[in-house]
């Protein structure tokens, strides 16, 4: 326990030694977030009650996004940097955010629980009446997570301007641990209602795990009858920009359920469920890397170490780049046996399978742009751009949705465009294929973001795309081979294994992959890969207790 309790309180200072404490975390938490996607397929299979599960989330989670940004990380941690060290000051900003966001939070949940059915009404419009009542019910129930998931929120960026990463990183997998329990406890008895309770109770222990190092930091939040107008004005202008860009992007999300509800039963479960697979880069690798250099990010750009900050985030950028490019090939050549080993069992059909590993497919193609989106809006945020991020990523919210229209239209108006992406993704035996042309148009959209925002760091770091260039190379280059030795693995294997058995499939797929990757990373060894050497040095100095590399060390 006494360990336990110094990991908790632990300040981890070193970028590396940072992102791979929550990329460790994030895999394990990802782990659990497959076992309770297996489980809800399992269960419920593609139908129409899982499409109620996922549509159900689409208001507390726009709540999420635009009320409980005004306690995000990316905002409450510049004004954390600027009174360190005045404890005072600290307490005063921590006690007036807690009072404002309990009060302002508190308000708009009861007013959506009773709006709740009119609401819902134009989210998933392609509902009968029974799936509409169904989504209410469990819409007003998560209403709960926003504000729990509120207040982790603020905690966890008192825990992160200090440097304790353990508690945010464990926070995920409380979070699942709660949903795993509503699945497997208390479905039995109460049906799908069973998984909305698991949600609010892993959303109870995501915010109580961030409090006892928040304790010990002396700086635990407390309502006030005194709040301090001035921070709850300042901290509301620098939220709003955030919040409209984030509030941006779950609309498209929304536009998107509302068209796939249209489509067939299903059509949202499939969307969903391949949405959270290739999502797994994103929260492995683009979150660790975010969050691990965004207070760093924070205190050199407002020390005037612009240098420093610019070498930052070309770190990270490449490392993102590293690591991206083989999960998109991975996932391209992989796509039908991780989801028929992630989801093939129970109630979840051959036919749900297909059209989920097409998904998959598709949504692979943005996995190194949502990364770096999630990047540099964190590196726009500590340098002051809030404007840029809100424009650029509204933009890009409305090129999301105006590609799946566009592709929607295409698909259903030209029977070339059908044939193509059909024949391409190998589905085109089955129905409900309207529905990847919303995974094609978010693609789409993720990339002409990053494009944009690309173009904002540049002029800020001139020197980004000279200095990530041989990694992009390489990591491409290498990725080919990966996905070339792969497929060919999975041909070899493949009358090896049993292929109508789970444990056929998964080892045919993981034997296949690690072959894969073994002979890119040879690749990447003959061409002596800059981030390939950091990563094994990085290692070695934290397995044989090295001194660790700071952030502040770390050059172009």
């Amino acid at each position: 326990m006494e360990r336990l309790l110094r990991v908790m309180h632990k300040e981890w200072a070193g970028l590396h030694e940072a992102a791979f404490l929550l990329a460790t975390a994030a895999i394990c938490s990802q782990v659990l977030g497959l076992l309770r996607d297996r489980a809800l397929a399992h269960h419920f299979g593609a139908t129409s009650e899982l499409d109620v599960y996922y549509a159900a989330f689409r208001i507390p989670d726009f709540l999420y996004a635009s009320i409980a940004s005004f306690v995000a990380v990316t905002v409450l941690i510049p004004f954390l940097v600027a009174r360190s060290g005045k404890q005072n000051d600290e307490q005063d900003f921590l006690n007036t955010i807690f009072t404002g966001f309990v009060v302002v939070m508190g308000m708009l949940c009861v007013i959506a629980y009773f709006f709740m059915p009119k609401l819902v009404q134009y989210i998933v419009p392609g509902f009968d009446a029974l799936s509409m009542n169904k989504t209410t019910m469990l819409a007003r129930v998560l209403l709960l997570s926003p504000f729990l998931l509120g207040i982790s929120n603020l905690l966890g960026a008192i825990t992160q301007s200090k440097q304790r990463f353990f508690v945010f990183a464990i926070g995920p997998l409380l979070y699942n641990m709660g949903i795993l329990f509503g699945i497997f406890v208390l479905v039995p008895h109460l049906g799908m209602l069973g998984v909305v309770y698991g949600v609010v109770l892993g959303a109870l222990c995501h915010a109580l795990i961030q409090i006892p190092p928040v304790i010990r930091l002396g700086q635990l939040p407390r309502l006030t009858i005194r709040p301090n107008l001035g921070i709850i004005r300042s901290v509301s202008m620098l939220s709003i920009p955030r919040t409209l860009a984030l509030s941006a992007m779950h609309g498209a999300t929304m536009v998107l359920l509302g068209m796939a509800s249209r489509i067939d039963n299903g059509s949202i479960a499939v969307f969903m469920l391949a949405f959270n697979i290739q999502s797994i880069p994103l929260a492995i690798v683009g979150m660790s890397y975010s969050v691990a250099a965004f207070p760093t990010l924070t205190r050199m750009w407002n020390g005037g170490e612009h240098f420093e900050f610019g070498a930052q985030i070309i770190t990270a950028t490449r490392h993102i780049i590293f690591w991206s490019f083989p999960a998109i090939i991975l996932f391209v050549v992989l796509r039908a046996q991780i989801v028929r080993s992630v989801l093939g069992s129970g109630a979840f059909d051959w036919t749900a399978t297909r059209l989920t590993a097409a998904l998959l497919a598709v949504f692979a193609l943005s996995v190194v742009a949502q990364s770096l989106v999630l990047l540099y809006t964190r590196a726009c945020y500590a340098m002051g751009k809030t404007r840029s991020a809100l424009l650029v990523n509204v933009v890009g919210a409305c090129m999301v949705v105006l590609c799946s229209y566009g592709m929607l239209y295409a698909f259903e108006k030209l029977p070339i465009v059908r044939y193509f992406l059909e024949t391409l993704l190998r589905v085109a035996d089955i129905d409900g294929t309207s529905v990847l042309t919303l995974a094609l148009g978010y693609s789409l959209g993720l990339l002409l973001n990053l494009f944009l925002l690309a173009r904002v760091m540049i002029s800020s770091i001139p020197n980004l795309w000279s200095e990530v260039r041989h990694t992009f190379l390489h990591s491409f280059s290498a990725s080919i081979v990966t996905g070339f030795v792969t497929y060919h693995g999975l041909q070899v294997f493949a009358p090896v294994f049993n292929q109508e058995s789970f444990w056929g499939i998964f080892s045919q797929g993981l034997l296949a992959g690690l072959v894969g990757i073994a002979s890119g990373l040879f690749v990447l060894r003959m061409m002596n890969n800059t981030e390939l050497n950091e990563i094994h040095d990085s290692l070695k100095k934290k397995f044989w207790r090295s001194h660790p590399i700071a952030p502040d060390q770390e050059g172009l």
